[in-house]
């Protein structure tokens, strides 16, 4: 077999489109929602080289419009759990001794397939099946995917390199072994490119796959499935499963080549997953990874020298961009009183401008805003707005009404509390509804200690200041409430390559998705010393 030391492609973050009327890319957007919103679908489950059909059928629909069915899935029991586990260890030995490079190759061009022929399918699978505007759904089916495809595989490069020193005499050498066993990785709703990304860079080193995703994301992981097929990842090496939670951790937990977990989601389940890992540990042939991220309670704090108008912006996009479901959105802002007024003019007329002019439909390309994306989350919304009207201690500002009957739509409503410990102040909601607290502009360290101390979780947050002091100051008091951290900018839009994304407290392990951080750990590293002239006697000079 020929060898060489091979150089892969640069890694260059993919362009964002504009979508802006006139352009390509929003005609082809739009005619590809048009034609595949008026279709029904068939969504079969793939386990090796098989396409498995149950006929036991669960509609994939529009959170938008939910009787608009777009797509029918296959459900499976623990049986097709079983059946992936085989096929992902059925396929784990080729898979694992294909060249490391054929292996970039298959992912890099997963990333043009994207980029190209893709691009328009993938963004309106998540357009239609998550409610994403074409912006976001752009920055992320698109976008972030193709950058965690090509940066991954520059940062598997730069791992295979790294290589221990060698004294005279001996050769030492590191070896990046796949994990032995299977992976399993389970999938969120909000972003189709981490969908893409749990299962892929575990696979991109060597290691085979059984994915779970989100059932509100499957209509969209159909089609990664359909690049990842034609990208040429084999069969088995990633197994598609649409089971329930109980069904997939009976088998999988119990299962002895169970090799590690790929998460993100819910913090519950994350130390639910934990804990029963840890009670299986025995079970296990080797002690399994476990990488998670979890929720957040992402911040926004202002200092009095903050510019208004830079801080309200970042307060309506960093709370409102697809309806708040994101881990990293703004939830609970800390405003000094000197600047009060004028912030609250601003996103006051923020929110009354997206709900009156920029709420529907995200095949309406006007609009900024749409639904949230079932009626559970519609409903437990719905509950803190009510709460919120009922307490002396809340006033909603801007928005608080909510309508299910087309769509499970929650306006973006702005609470302002008096009490920093208010529910919505501490709780992950994950819904357009953020919360604010006015502190007196005279005790930035009261308003940094709530910060550092109201929440459990260490995801995201941000700190607007125009005093470098300040920004210095908070900057370190605060160096263990966010993972990742911004300075007079929203919490949001990490970008990979660029801001490795990960928290710690109850927001996971910060293994920090789109680094070569992550990647590690799904090796496990073998060390070879070869000595070139074995010694012939075991007698050492000292004892002379």
């Amino acid at each position: 077999m020929a060898k060489g030391f091979f150089s892969v492609p640069k890694a260059v973050n993919e362009p964002i489109k504009s979508y802006a009327p006139g352009t390509p890319e929003r005609e082809a957007l739009q005619a590809t929602i048009n034609e595949m919103s008026t279709q029904k679908i068939d969504i079969p489950m793939y386990i090796g080289s098989e396409e498995v059909r149950t006929n036991n059928l669960g509609t994939c629909v529009s959170p938008h419009d939910h009787q608009n069915v777009v797509g029918e899935y296959h459900k499976g029991d623990k049986d097709h759990v079983t059946q992936a586990i085989n096929a992902a260890l059925g396929a784990r030995e080729a898979w694992a001794e294909m060249s490391w490079e054929h292996r970039a190759s298959i992912f890099l061009k997963a990333a043009d397939l994207l980029a190209g022929p893709y691009r328009a399918k993938i963004n309106a699978a998540t357009v239609i099946g998550q409610s994403k505007t074409a912006h976001q759904a752009e920055i992320d089916s698109a976008c972030e995917l193709i950058d965690f495809l090509r940066f991954n595989v520059k940062f598997m490069t730069e791992i295979y390199q790294d290589q221990p020193e060698s004294a005279p005499g001996m050769w030492n050498r590191s070896e990046y072994r796949p994990l032995e066993g299977f992976i399993f990785a389970l999938t969120p709703f909000n972003f189709t490119a981490i969908a893409g990304n749990l299962p892929t860079a575990p696979a991109m080193m060597g290691n085979t796959i059984v994915w779970k995703p989100s059932h509100d994301q499957i209509y969209s992981a159909n089609v990664l499935m359909e690049v990842f097929k034609e990208a040429g990842v084999p069969d088995g090496v990633i197994n598609l499963v649409y089971v329930s939670g109980p069904d997939a951790g009976d088998v999988i937990f119990n299962h002895p080549d169970f090799a590690g977990l790929h998460f993100t989601g819910s913090t519950g389940v994350f130390q639910d997953l934990w804990a029963t890992i840890g009670n299986n540990i025995e079970k296990y042939k080797t002690y399994p990874r476990i990488v998670g991220e979890t929720g957040g309670k992402d911040f926004i704090l202002a200092h009095k020298s903050a510019t208004p108008k830079g801080l309200a912006t970042a307060i309506t996009r960093g709370a409102f961009e697809f309806q708040g479901q994101k881990c990293s959105a703004a939830s609970r802002v800390y405003v000094p009183n000197n600047i009060w007024d004028e912030v609250k003019g601003y996103i006051i007329d923020d929110a009354n401008d997206i709900i009156k002019n920029h709420m529907g439909t995200p095949h309406d390309f006007k609009n900024f805003f749409t639904a949230v994306i079932n009626e559970r989350s519609f409903d437990k919304c719905a509950g803190y707005i009510e709460r919120a009207k009922e307490s002396d201690m809340c006033e909603i500002i801007a928005g608080g009404g909510y309508d299910k009957s087309k769509g499970f739509f929650v306006e973006p409503t702005i609470i302002v509390t008096k009490d920093p410990n208010y529910e919505s102040m501490v709780e992950e909601i994950f819904g357009p509804i953020v919360t604010i607290y006015v502190y007196d502009a005279e005790y930035f360290d009261e308003a940094i200690y709530l910060v550092d101390n109201t929440s459990t979780y260490a995801l995201t947050g941000a700190i607007f200041s125009q005093d470098r002091y300040a920004i210095e100051y908070a900057t370190r008091k605060l160096v263990n409430a966010a993972g990742n951290f911004y300075i007079n900018d929203k919490p949001t839009g990490a970008v990979v390559g660029q801001q490795p994304f990960g928290g710690s407290r109850a927001s996971g392990t910060n293994d920090k998705a789109g680094s070569a951080i992550n990647l590690m750990r799904w090796t496990t590293p073998r060390t070879l010393k070869e000595t070139f002239v074995p010694p012939t006697d075991y007698k050492y000079p000292f004892m002379g």
